[in-house]
């Protein structure tokens, strides 16, 4: 009820237009709500998350429903903690963006002589496709190590580094090993040691088969003859430096902090990951370091078996979007943007 002379007070109005907003966003988010596999979305705004709501099952056969503290498995939404990861090394002189890559991994053969630390970052080093080599018999998954293997044995690139943008998991995959030996840790404990823990993101993990396991886990799903069927791993999902991570909307809005000042990265080094560096095959969309970028946007979408998700952040707005779900459909992009469409000023 509206007080006299009709008018809603300051604070009843706000709560009317978010009233408002939230049932959209719920009707936006519909395909992942009840029995199947869900999601969860995060909203934050001005430094504070405005939206914060999970749908769905994190495991359908148990009945086990996604909450903001369910981990999704980013896949290559990870790729932004990787390159964090080599910028927190330039940062302690440990390595240069101009570096070959071959100082580091000298197990490459000669035909990648030329090739970077920001080609591998910018995906115009003109690697091959590691996925495209496995073998067809292969009987187990293969790991970031085995990346660098099938690379040291092809003796070519698509292109000359730098002539050309072609995304590559396998540039990510050798960045991680990078990691590892420029640091002396595996890749977990540096991500742990440098990113996650300082930043309080504590369910947070490059998931590793035998290692800690994932609390509050969400399984990953394909819809089949019309039936959600569990598809959680792949031969590439414990590749970590591509896709391996696990974490939470709640952990992501800590992080999504953290790429708003200089808790972590310097600003110097803020600057070069969302800066456009390269062009991409998609006009208007250029690649930093780790992130795509627009003209008021920056993101990163991650999709593997099972899990489909995204991160849209418009840093002079103040804006971060984040969708996480645990189905290969539908594709979220497309929702992010129109949820994002709600907040813009």
């Amino acid at each position: 009820m509206t007080p006299a002379g009709g008018e809603l007070s300051a604070e009843a109005a706000d709560e009317a237009d978010s009233a408002v907003v939230t049932k959209k966003i719920d009707q936006l988010m519909n395909r992942y709500a009840g029995s199947g596999p869900g999601a969860s979305l995060l909203v934050v705004r001005a430094g504070k998350p405005a939206i914060r709501r999970s749908y769905g099952m994190a495991d359908v056969e148990k009945a086990v429903p996604v909450t903001p503290a369910t981990n999704f498995r980013l896949a290559s939404v990870s790729k932004q903690f990787t390159a964090a990861a080599i910028l927190l090394l330039v940062e302690d002189g440990r390595l240069t963006l101009e570096d070959r890559v071959g100082k580091w991994l000298p197990e490459l053969p000669a035909a990648t002589a030329a090739i970077t630390i920001r080609h591998l970052l910018t995906h115009v080093s003109g690697l091959i496709d590691y996925e495209d080599e496995m073998s067809a018999e292969l009987d187990r998954q293969v790991h970031d190590a085995d990346v660098l293997q099938i690379l040291a044995e092809l003796d070519r690139t698509y292109f000359p580094p730098g002539s050309d943008f072609r995304y590559s998991n396998s540039a990510y995959a050798l960045l991680a090993l990078i990691v590892e030996r420029i640091s002396g840790e595996e890749y977990p404990a540096f991500l742990e040691n440098r990113i996650f823990r300082p930043l309080g993101m504590s369910t947070t993990l490059a998931f590793v088969d035998g290692g800690p396991g994932v609390e509050n886990r969400a399984y990953g799903y394909s819809r089949k003859d019309g039936i959600w069927v569990r598809t959680d791993q792949s031969p590439t999902s414990a590749v970590l430096g591509d896709g391996g991570i696990y974490s939470s909307i709640d952990d992501l809005a800590k992080w999504n902090a953290a790429l708003g000042d200089d808790r972590l990265l310097s600003d110097e080094s803020r600057d070069l990951a969302f800066t456009a560096a390269v062009s991409t095959n998609d006009p208007g969309v250029d690649y930093g370091l780790g992130w795509y970028v627009g003209k008021d946007r920056v993101w990163h979408s991650g999709e593997t078996i099972g899990f489909r998700n995204v991160l849209v952040r418009y840093p002079k707005q103040g804006l971060a979007v984040v969708i996480l779900s645990n189905r290969n459909d539908p594709e979220p992009m497309a929702t992010a943007l129109a949820i994002s469409a709600l907040f813009q000023q």
